[in-house]
C-alpha cells in the first residue's frame, strides 16, 4: 500500500510541476516577447497557441494537478497518515484554486480572442488586444504562483511520508530484534498463566521455583 501511495504522490508532483512550468514559461518568456510585437501579431500567435495547446499531453498534466492530488489524499485518509494528509490537503486546495483561475478566467479570455476572428480582418486590433492581454497576463501569473506553491507543498508531502515510513520501519525492526525469551515471557505474562512474570529459567520443581530443598524434603 505504501508503494501505491508514493506512486500517486509522485504523479501529483510531476503533473503539478509540469503545469506550473508551462505557466511560468508564459510569464517570463512568451508574453514578454509578445508584448513587443504589434497588435495583429499578438492576436494571431495567441489564437494559434490556444488551439495547439489543447492536446492529450497538456490535458493529462492539467487535469492531473487536481485528479492525482485528490487520489493521493484519498489514499492517505486515516489517523496514521494524518501528517501527510495535511500536506496533501493544502496542495489540493492550491491546485483547485489554480484550476479554477484557468477555467473561469483565462479560458474565457481565450474564447473571446478566438471569437474576434481572423486577425487580418479585425478592424480594431488594438481594442481586441487591450481586452485580452493585460488581464490574461495577470491571471496567468496568479495560476503559475499557485501551482508552484502546490508543487512545493507536494514535495513536503513526499518528505513527510518518507519520514513516517522510516519511523514505522524502525519500530518494526526494534520489535523484531527483541530476544525470543523476552518476547515469550511477555506473552505468557499477558496470558495470566501460572508462571506469569517468572523467568523461563525457573522450572517448576526446582529449588528456585519453590521452597528450599530442606523444606521440600520434610514435606515428603
Amino acid at each position: 500500500m505504501f508503494a501505491v501511495r508514493m506512486a500517486t504522490m509522485v504523479l501529483a508532483v510531476l503533473s503539478t510541476g509540469l503545469i506550473a512550468g508551462v505557466f511560468y514559461a508564459y510569464a517570463i518568456s512568451v508574453m514578454p516577447a509578445l508584448a513587443r510585437a504589434d497588435d495583429r501579431t499578438l492576436i494571431d500567435v495567441m489564437q494559434k497557441i490556444n488551439v495547439v495547446i489543447i492536446n492529450p499531453w497538456f490535458m493529462l498534466g492539467f487535469m492531473g494537478t487536481v485528479g492525482f492530488t485528490a487520489l493521493a489524499a484519498a489514499l492517505h485518509l486515516g489517523s496514521d497518515q494524518r501528517t501527510t494528509l495535511i500536506w496533501l490537503g493544502i496542495a489540493l486546495v492550491l491546485n483547485v484554486i489554480a484550476f479554477g483561475v484557468t477555467v473561469g478566467l483565462n479560458v474565457p479570455l481565450n474564447d473571446a480572442l478566438a471569437a474576434a476572428g481572423d486577425p487580418a480582418s479585425i478592424a480594431d486590433t488594438a481594442a481586441v488586444r487591450a481586452d485580452f492581454e493585460a488581464t490574461w497576463v495577470r491571471w496567468n501569473i496568479v495560476r503559475a504562483v499557485l501551482h508552484t506553491a502546490a508543487f512545493l507543498v507536494l514535495c513536503g508531502a513526499l518528505f513527510a511520508a518518507g519520514v513516517q515510513q522510516g519511523k514505522s520501519n524502525s519500530t518494526t525492526d526494534a520489535v523484531a530484534g527483541q530476544p525470543f525469551a523476552q518476547v515469550s515471557g511477555q506473552a505468557v505474562a499477558q496470558a495470566g498463566g501460572p508462571v506469569a512474570g517468572q523467568r523461563f529459567s525457573q522450572q517448576p520443581g526446582s529449588p528456585a521455583a519453590g521452597a528450599p530443598y530442606g523444606q521440600q524434603h520434610q514435606r515428603r
